[in-house]
């Protein structure tokens, strides 16, 4: 018989796909169809000029060919520019160009490449809970350990900093911290993820920050001073994501900022697993970069009143704790003190037709509490997802 990695072996199952299966198959009324609020898509499809302007770009030979390992330049010098305004126009003495820049098959990979080039088997990487659970899944795969951050529900699910100089050791390679968060949603404030930044610099570890909703934060408020600092290349790993806002998924293109030496280490293993981010996805987020941002705009401003819109319908629910709430997501604690979180979710999908994933997918310690991705729905879906919580709280009362 064949032998398996047992590293790769022992990864857990994707969780989006196992909560799919809860509800594969089944057919749903139309006065209660199901809702879906297990993984994060955009409501909405690219626009009408994006999509015409890929099918005038794929016939153009060049489209169907490789580009350079890092990507295409002209997006790698849009999306550094765009950085550089974003964060504070002209930033410092060693700004954000283009040579810092490497666009990757989507934020996933961006992540699996930084991992790949800071630490290796037997190293530790500080993860807060709860965690993103492809980051888990990967440092699972390569053997390095991940040092768990507490969860704070009652600080809105902000990582804690004095925590996590505790679990530096020798060992320790990288903190990940991801803003706005996934699963929580919650969103660092600028002084905390500042205070991150300057403990891996004074331990001389990295700072993967992973900022792929930061297009949908609630404010205009830039999130950070980081790339202030003359010497971020020696400390800050940037990870982002053009598959939420230009509503992309589907082509898979993301981005990783970072210094020099990483870099250099980063291309080799694109080059082995990718060669280079599909073409088609570059060419989507280049024109996104040049020519869409007005409709961004919209787009951030509708998923701010939908947060809303949310957040007052989850707050009035008896039994049920908005955790935290941003971007794409909230996290609610459930009223079920003797149920896990996988019945919870299981029994939502199979008898309220309403999706959501359980926290025991994001890490231990999380089986009160339930992940929900808003963003997938139209304001008008609210008032149904409280109605259904609701239900299901009356039903496990009329069941005891």
């Amino acid at each position: 018989m064949t032998t398996l990695n047992p590293l790769l072996a022992a990864v857990a199952a994707p969780p989006i796909a196992e909560a799919q299966r809860w509800v594969e198959g089944r057919s749903f009324p139309a006065d209660r169809p199901l809702i879906d609020l297990a993984q994060a898509v955009p409501g909405y499809p690219p626009p009408d000029s994006l999509i015409a302007h890929l099918a005038d770009r794929l016939r153009d030979p060049a489209v169907h060919r490789y580009t350079e390992i890092f990507g295409l330049p002209a997006l790698r010098a849009a999306l550094a520019a765009r950085f550089a305004r974003f964060y504070g126009g002209a930033i410092g003495p060693a700004p954000i160009t283009s040579a810092n820049v490497a666009i990757t098959a989507g934020c996933n990979q961006a992540f699996c490449l930084a991992m790949m080039a800071l630490a290796q088997p037997g190293d530790r990487v500080i993860l807060p809970l709860p965690y993103y659970f492809n980051h888990k899944m990967w440092l699972d795969a390569l053997g390095i350990e991940a040092a768990h951050l507490g969860f704070r529900p009652d600080a809105g699910g902000v990582p804690d900093v004095e925590e996590a100089a505790r679990l530096v050791t020798d060992r320790t390679r990288a903190i990940v911290l991801v803003t706005p968060n996934n699963p929580t949603g919650a969103i660092t404030p600028a002084e905390t993820i500042r205070a991150f930044y300057d403990l891996a610099k004074r331990r001389g570890i990295a700072l993967v920050l992973d900022e792929t909703y930061i297009d949908f934060l609630p404010t205009d408020a830039r999130p950070h001073d980081l790339f202030e600092d003359s010497d971020w290349p020696s400390t800050l790993v940037h990870l982002y994501s053009f598959s939420k806002v230009f509503a992309i998924t589907g082509h898979r293109v993301g981005a990783l900022t970072a210094g020099p030496a990483i870099l250099a280490q980063i291309e080799k293993a694109m080059d082995c697993v990718a060669i280079c981010a599909p073409r088609i996805g570059q060419e989507a987020a280049l024109f996104g970069l040049q020519q869409l941002g007005g409709w961004v705009e919209a787009n951030t401003a509708a998923m701010r009143r939908r947060a809303t819109v949310f957040r007052t319908a989850m707050s009035g629910l008896e039994g049920w704790r908005l955790v935290s709430l941003g971007a794409f997501f909230a996290y609610l604690e459930h009223p079920f003190p003797n149920r896990g979180a996988v019945e919870v979710a299981r029994d939502l999908a199979l008898r309220h037709n309403l999706l959501t994933l359980p926290g025991t997918m994001f890490g231990p310690g999380q089986d009160r509490f339930l992940r929900v991705a808003f963003a997938n729905v139209g304001d008008d879906a609210a008032p149904v997802v409280a109605a259904r919580l609701t239900d299901a709280l009356s039903s496990s009362r009329d069941a005891a």
